[in-house]
């Protein structure tokens, strides 16, 4: 039986109907089980520039191009790189080449020419004539020699000029888009300035030598196979359900089969300690934790993992995502079991309290007493009942449920207060607001009414079951039984407050591969930032950033950027956070700015918009409007279905194929949409009027920079539209954009 290789080959595999695709499938399934089969065709091309070049029989009007590698041992690889019409895949595999690069040991496959004679008049510089000043070098404005390009990165020496002689970032990257997989991404390095020695790390070109002169041409093809950065372009298919998903996905470049050396490498490394993931949104920060959970359950069948998020719809994606890169996952009931235990944090938090079996000196050494822990309350309910019943004169900023709800849970419960003597003395770092002796024993006395409420009605808040569940860990550890998990891996960590740090730190020993952290600073719009060390959670050392988006267009991403521009964040060690380095992969429209003469005017030209993309043959469920409230989602809902647009809300449920899908911006986190409509930014809905009137003036500041993570998030929803439309004055979070 031959071995499989599958390249990556977006556009070629989106131009093949549904119906190509099913063929392509079955083609591939005989050529993996017997490719001597007389129905395939397999057949040389005359006067080829690669020998190794063959195309095969799909059907009577589609062939596949292949490359076919023999090693000493007689076994075959066959290099599978697309599907075309028959006499176009002919014309391209005369011209095609699979070629080990000199300089680096990359593996590269190209179909025809590196860029299409099309493409390659308008890709080319015009170069000044004699009398005329040539044309300004953007990358050598930058610092970087053609030398750099050629010699230190191994980029193909044509495409090296082009790109050298471009005189602007937007031509370099124009070339970046057709360039082989590994290069383009190096070229679109190259844009942000970072230096070379920086690319070829994060592309693995210091991992491996130049090709191995002992070997002969296939063979180093075959050990070149192996390099990170080849894998970019190429991955060995292990079975027939992963291959259906790759090409029936009609996205070779799918997550779950062609990773980024930069991403694999994370994925797979041997970590000291905890590890801490950062990125703009759309980088690959989960891709990158459920390849993580793979390779630790592969590696340990029974290892005990636990894969988490801030919330119950996002740990659903991640489940369902894990599923699908690894089907055999074994999927752990409750905590503390072998396999990989997927659940929300807060509903993690439950299941290690269900199962405790010291639930009452945990309740005193957290609460100061025993409680019921099954029933939950409305914590903005019952603060602003328990300030009622305190009626201790407390400044109205401080009385309000958003500060002594912070209070609460990042001072009180964080550290297990249960007197008034402790509270007067605990140490409140990164709160903001000083409070005097008798503004914390007024204090005190509003969370005694809490608490005392609490007791009463039988309830608890979800971070006390946090809190809760923290201590018995502890607990049980005192006792000498075992951790409950061998490794620990958190997503969407950003939005976590210092409860759930204490559970997820009580949940595994410190050491080798305990937590692996993925998180960004800038899409925090939960709560208050927090400092793992502090914690218990030491990453100094073992943190890194990914820079490379894969979601949304270079157009898209530097329009949510400028969302943030001009702001300071703070990441979970108090460093800045910078998006400097952010770089997307793909090209795009510029994103839409449409002011509207008044609401009416606004749901018309919303309602237009998305219509024309549906009669573009966008598919409904792919397109979004985002809202700020939900007031606004069920408006714009109603608006598209007068207008004949067919629309849902969603909110807990999974989106409604067939239907445009209407949703806050809150609930946009984790997801992606092809064509996004932001709606209504504008300066009474952002920032948020309310959230801003419920902090103290000292935490203004924070709330403000939560309102401007939510756009951020909101905008970097769209994959390759976006368009901002408000009336009245729009939002200042849109600055200069």
């Amino acid at each position: 039986m031959a071995h499989l290789v599958i390249a990556s080959n977006n556009k070629a595999m989106r131009k093949l109907d549904r119906s190509v695709k099913s063929k392509v499938m079955d083609f591939i399934e005989k050529l993996n089980s017997d490719d001597t089969a007389s129905g395939l065709h397999i057949e040389p091309i005359q006067a080829s520039k690669d020998p190794r070049i063959r195309t095969a029989r799909v059907d009577l009007h589609y062939r596949a191009i292949l490359f076919k590698i023999d090693d000493k041992l007689g076994e075959t690889t066959y290099i599978y790189m697309g599907t075309w019409p028959h006499d176009e895949a002919n014309s391209l595999a005369e011209r095609s080449v699979l070629r080990v690069n000199p300089v680096n040991g990359v593996l590269e496959g190209i179909i025809g020419e590196p860029i299409e004679s099309d493409d390659r008049q308008k890709l080319t510089p015009v170069r000044a004539t004699r009398g005329e000043s040539r044309p300004s070098s953007y990358l050598a404005g930058l610092g970087f020699s053609l030398d750099d390009l050629t010699s230190r990165l191994g980029l193909d020496a044509e495409i090296s000029e082009r790109a050298f002689d471009a005189p602007s970032q937007d031509a370099v990257f124009e070339i970046a888009q057709h360039a082989v997989v590994w290069q383009g991404s190096a070229i679109t390095d190259l844009i942000t300035g970072i230096s070379i020695d920086d690319i070829r790390t994060k592309h693995g070109l210091d991992e491996t030598a130049q090709p191995d002169a002992n070997l002969d041409e296939d063979e180093q093809i075959l050990e070149a196979l192996k390099h990170p950065a080849s894998q970019l372009q190429f991955a060995y298919i292990e079975d027939d359900e992963e291959l259906r998903r790759v090409i029936e996905s009609g996205d070779f470049g799918a997550w779950r089969t062609f990773l980024h050396p930069e991403q694999r490498k994370y994925a797979d490394a041997y970590q000291n300690g905890s590890f801490r993931l950062s990125g703009g949104a759309g980088t690959g920060k989960t891709v990158v934790a459920i390849h993580r959970a793979r390779k630790l359950t592969r590696e340990n069948p029974s290892a005990r993992i636990i894969l988490t998020t801030f919330n119950k719809t996002l740990a659903m994606g991640l489940e369902s995502d894990l599923k699908a890169l690894e089907p055999s996952a074994e999927l752990a009931t409750n905590p503390g079991t072998s396999g990989v235990y997927v659940k929300g944090v807060d509903a993690l938090a439950k299941a290690v309290l269900d199962q405790a079996d010291n639930l009452d000196a945990a309740c005193k050494a957290v609460l100061g007493a025993s409680v019921d822990t099954h029933g939950r309350n409305r914590s903005d309910k019952v603060w602003r009942e328990a300030v009622k019943a305190a009626d201790n004169g407390l400044d109205k900023s401080l009385a309000s449920p958003s500060f002594l709800e912070d209070e609460y849970v990042a001072v009180i419960l964080a550290n297990s207060v249960t007197t008034l003597e402790e509270y007067s003395k605990v140490a409140r770092p990164g709160r903001g607001v000083r409070l005097t002796r008798p503004q914390r024993i007024a204090v005190w006395q509003i969370v005694e009414e809490y608490r005392r409420h609490n007791r009463t009605a039988g309830t608890i808040s979800f971070p006390e079951v946090l809190a809760l569940a923290a201590e018995s860990l502890r607990l049980s550890r005192e006792a000498g039984n075992p951790h409950l998990a061998e490794h620990v891996i958190i997503d969407e960590a950003q939005d976590l407050h210092a409860t759930h740090w204490a559970l997820l730190r009580a949940l595994v020993d410190e050491g080798p591969n305990d937590l692996f952290i993925a998180e960004d600073s800038h899409q925090r719009i939960y709560g208050r930032p927090v400092v793992l060390s502090r914690l218990g959670i030491k990453i100094v050392g073992r943190s890194r950033r990914l820079t490379l988006n894969y979601r949304t267009t270079a157009q898209n991403l530097n329009f949510a950027v400028g969302i943030l521009a001009g702001a300071e964040y703070r990441d979970l060690e108090t460093g800045a956070e910078s998006t400097s380095e952010y770089r997307s992969a793909r090209s795009g429209p510029i994103p839409k700015m449409v002011e509207c003469t008044d609401q009416s005017d606004e749901l018309d030209q919303v309602a237009q918009h998305v219509y024309e993309w549906i009669e573009d043959g966008i598919v409904p469920e792919t397109i979004a409007v985002l809202t700020r409230s939900h007031d606004d989602r069920l408006r714009f809902v109603d608006a598209l279905e007068e207008r004949s647009v067919e629309a849902r809300a969603l909110d807990n449920n999974p989106p409604t194929p067939g239907y445009v899908q209407v949703l806050t911006m809150h609930r946009s986190k984790g997801m992606e949409f092809s064509r996004v409509v932001l709606a209504s930014v504008d300066d009474a809905n952002i920032p948020s009027a309310a959230s801003l009137k419920a902090v103290t003036p000292e935490d203004r500041e924070e709330a403000l920079l939560r309102e401007r993570s939510l756009l951020y998030v909101a905008a970097s929803r769209a994959r390759d539209e976006l368009v901002v439309t408000w009336s009245g004055r729009r939002s200042e979070l849109l600055g200069k954009n």
